[in-house]
């Protein structure tokens, strides 16, 4: 059973998105901050990790910069979803070395198959 780190500050977001993947045979691992996903991340391996780019403290495209730097981290699939939907911000977040970019409102078959998709790769 795979393991996806959400990073969601939202409740009905991280709920949404919680429901969705244990649904579907996932184990998930909540943070609500960038901090708290760097905590989370010292004792857990997933096998992917969906952000948020609004967090409080770091943001979430600070956060992927981060995790894609770091040996540890650099090969854990990184999924951002954001009610930020420019063409701007999907660039950014792949510049950064997310490694797919979906939006908000999550739909639940483009969340599944985009984390199926990553952690295939």
């Amino acid at each position: 059973m795979s393991t996806i780190l959400v990073v969601e500050d939202g409740i009905t977001d991280r709920e949404a998105i919680n429901r969705y993947l244990k649904q579907n045979g996932f184990n998930v691992i909540n943070a609500e901050s960038g901090e708290e996903a760097l905590e989370k991340l010292n004792s857990n391996k997933p096998d992917a990790i969906v952000i948020d780019v609004i967090l409080p403290g770091q943001s979430g495209f600070e956060l992927c910069r981060e995790l894609k730097t770091d040996p540890k981290t650099k090969n854990i699939p990184v999924i951002i979803c954001s009610s930020k939907n420019t063409d701007v911000d999907k660039t950014w977040g792949n510049m950064l070395g997310a490694d797919a970019y979906i939006t908000k409102p999550v739909d639940e078959t483009l969340l599944l198959q985009t984390v199926r998709q990553s952690i295939a790769a």
